[in-house]
């Protein structure tokens, strides 16, 4: 670890990571600037579903991390820094079938031994507490102390709290080496070189070709959904709902080692503006800014299947980004190895939202020399140490 906080340091790629790593520095009295090659939350984070959840995890390194994701959100919130951004709210796992019963009570069974505080809720009680929910319904989970936050207003207050103004369109070339190739003496962009005591690489997808990681890091592409206002709807649902499928698709359980080409969950979060973002997808194929009719119908006939007064309900606007995944399933943060001064943190695919702040906290600590506040063992990048190497 250093032996004492860095008065520089460049972050590249200005998504929720990136800026709040930049802010974490700023608070520190470290100068930073912030570089994108386009613009902040122009990616993955500006096409993310928003949540700040545990609920879909299993026991382990991104279950702890995700709790101290969820604490981290509601203390900036209480403090003021993201008072308004951040909507509090439970989780309510669904399950329709026999098969999704069963998945569903083991689940539920290994979050409650993380702590995590859950309630069954089956028959009668189900009905009353969520009547919007279809027949269909045999039993639902409540995972409390949840939430729910917009990526890309997350990013804005970050970056106007600590007065850091990104340079956009700046694209990393490489990296200018010192001290037998152990340091970054600094980078070279497509508009000159720049130099700093630290450098992070915050920039998703962006960082396979930096680090020489493109059999390491790989794209994945989601779908979603937002639909008109619907206040009446919206108000009869105290949470969001999350379809016991979807820890399928997301690999949540040990039915399969990786997620098939294209897996397909349900997650209907109702939003402040008293709308709903319905989704979604998780494939390994696909133009990274298109929908298909085939995801958007299928998610759109399991929504009203699980809530059927969505049927009446327009759908305004759909959407596609891609985030960035890790062939094991869990992200890169740390310090680059064979570099003493770089470091890395992206590929949490669908989890950016509820492990940007943490992790941007998390990766200064390690950078001053301090005890991170998550474990970031099970992320350390030299995991991957001979199988790539920085450009």
């Amino acid at each position: 670890m250093q032996s004492r906080p860095p008065s520089s340091a460049i972050v590249i790629g200005s998504g929720i990571v990136g800026a709040a790593t930049a802010y974490f520095l700023a608070r520190r009295g470290i100068a930073v600037r912030l570089i994108d090659a386009s613009a902040p939350a122009a990616e993955a984070t500006g096409a993310a579903d928003g949540a700040v959840s545990v609920a879909s995890k299993r026991p382990g390194p991104m279950m702890a991390a995700a709790l101290k994701g969820v604490a981290l959100y509601g203390e900036l919130a209480d403090a003021g820094l993201l008072a308004g951004a951040f909507k509090r709210r439970s989780t309510f796992i669904v399950a329709a079938s026999d098969e999704e019963c069963a998945v569903l009570e083991a689940h539920s069974a290994a979050l409650a031994s993380a702590g995590v505080r859950v309630e069954t809720l089956s028959g009668t009680d189900l009905r009353q507490d969520f009547p919007a929910l279809s027949p269909q319904a045999k039993m639902a989970v409540e995972v409390h102390g949840e939430g729910h936050a917009i990526g890309y207003q997350i990013v804005h207050r970050l970056l106007t709290a600590s007065g850091i103004v990104v340079e956009r369109d700046m694209r990393v070339e490489g990296f200018q080496l010192e001290d037998g190739g152990r340091r970054i003496a600094g980078i070279t962009t497509n508009r000159g070189s720049l130099t700093a005591d630290v450098v992070v690489i915050a920039a998703g997808n962006g960082s396979a070709e930096l680090l020489g990681f493109s059999g390491i890091l790989t794209p994945r592409k989601g779908q979603l959904l937002v639909t008109e206002r619907a206040p009446e709807l919206n108000a009869a649902m105290r949470g969001a709902i999350m379809s016991g499928r979807y820890l399928l698709s997301k690999g949540s359980q040990k039915a399969g080692h990786a997620p098939p080409p294209r897996g397909l969950g349900l997650v209907i979060d109702p939003l402040v503006t008293g709308q709903f973002l319905i989704g979604g997808t998780r494939e390994d194929f696909g133009k990274r800014e298109t929908n298909d009719i085939d995801a958007v119908s299928r998610i759109l006939t399991d929504a009203v299947a699980l809530v059927p007064g969505l049927a009446g309900v327009r759908l305004l606007r759909s959407f596609a980004g891609v985030r960035t995944a890790v062939v094991d399933g869990l992200p890169l943060v740390g310090r680059i190895p064979g570099l003493e001064n770089g470091y890395v943190a992206t590929g949490f695919e669908g989890d950016g939202i509820c492990l940007g702040p943490v992790t941007g906290k998390s990766i200064v600590q390690l950078i001053c020399g301090e005890e991170p506040d998550i474990d970031l063992s099970s992320f350390d990048p030299s995991r991957f140490a001979g199988q790539g190497e920085a450009a």
